[in-house]
């Protein structure tokens, strides 16, 4: 398989893919044909929360689906994430522990509490084993950027504290 310069696979590759995904034809591939199409390693169906998520950055026509066109930058993300968890999954287990995961989020810039590391393992562990699957460490690390992009927002003195009404702080979650 050959890779263009930005890192994403050949079109003719990307569209086979596509094709066979895409299982009811109709040119864009829905929330349930990528949860089925993607795997997180544990045999258990992606989240669809995070699916969600990845179909709204990547759908730029607004219908909830993606597009070929749109296909090939949302297979280089799933591939990046890929790689990442595998950099941080250090005993190869196939999830992130609480100190993986601490690893992880402390090298893309964040500094957070035990407790607060607590708190997110907390809620991205589906299963209740203090772990956190590939899908889940997705959704965990674009729910955190979104969070901390809003609150950046209004943090315009970069002191790391921020007066807010509460209607403006649902808009942030």
């Amino acid at each position: 398989m050959s890779y263009n310069k930005d890192g994403i696979p050949n079109q003719q590759f990307l569209w086979d893919v596509f094709q066979r995904v895409d299982k009811d034809r109709s040119g864009h591939i829905s929330a349930d044909e990528l949860q089925v199409a993607l795997s997180n390693g544990t045999w258990s169906a992606f989240n669809p929360e995070t699916i969600r998520l990845m179909i709204g950055m990547f759908d730029r026509e607004n219908g909830g689906t993606v597009s070929f066109q749109d296909f090939g930058a949302l297979w280089k993300y799933v591939t990046d994430w890929q790689n990442c968890f595998r950099s941080f999954d250090r005993d190869n287990s196939g999830n992130i522990d609480k100190n993986e995961l601490k690893t992880a989020l402390t090298s893309f810039g964040y500094r957070l509490s035990d407790n607060l590391i607590d708190v997110l393992l907390r809620k991205f562990d589906r299963f209740g084993r203090g772990t956190i699957l590939f899908d889940d460490f997705i959704q965990c690390c674009i729910v955190l950027y979104t969070l901390t992009t809003a609150f950046r927002q209004h943090d315009t003195d970069m002191d790391a504290i921020i007066t807010i009404h509460y209607e403006q702080f649902l808009s942030m979650v």
